[in-house]
């Protein structure tokens, strides 16, 4: 009993300790020793907002990042398996919208797969320059690829064609 009277006695002086000090902030302490120095305030200088204490603010929620990308990544991948299964068993036979969908999911693919390789390791606040030069390569580059599978889906054989002429081969 006694060591609960004794807690609460210590708990009312250290609140009343706080409540006649002023405890600011450390952020708040230097800033007002710098506004209040002579030498150190520039009229038009820097304007802090806040504290250290303040919450982070966060961007709104995208669908074209986080969980619904990730979403969108996992479900390309896994419909590749069947994509592909099926351009085997339809070997032999022309099924245009099938070497479409397998044409662009397959760029697709890779081209979400070298862009996160790109995000991880040359982005642009380490490599000012090489990083943005490497996306839009990148880009460049899928568009490239998008033309070239239209065209030797339209102009050849065919991605399920040529598919099964090399597994045979």
């Amino acid at each position: 009993m006694s060591a609960i009277v004794a807690r609460s006695a210590f708990n009312r002086r250290l609140a009343n300790t706080f409540a006649r000090h002023s405890l600011r902030p450390a952020s708040q302490q230097v800033l007002a020793r710098w506004v209040s120095s002579e030498s150190g305030y520039v009229p038009g200088g820097p304007i802090y907002k806040g504290t250290v204490n303040d919450p982070t603010t966060f961007p709104p929620p995208s669908r074209t990042h986080g969980s619904h990308h990730w979403a969108f990544e996992r479900l390309l991948s896994a419909g590749l398996v069947p994509l592909t299964a099926a351009a085997f068993v339809t070997s032999g036979t022309n099924y245009p919208v099938l070497d479409g969908i397998l044409g662009i999911s397959l760029v697709m693919h890779s081209h979400i797969g070298f862009d996160a390789m790109l995000v991880d390791y040359v982005h642009a606040r380490k490599f000012p320059i090489l990083g943005p030069l490497c996306t839009w390569t990148l880009r460049a580059t899928t568009v490239a690829v998008l033309v070239g599978v239209y065209q030797f889906n339209t102009n050849d054989v065919g991605l399920t064609e040529f598919i099964a002429k090399v597994w045979t081969a």
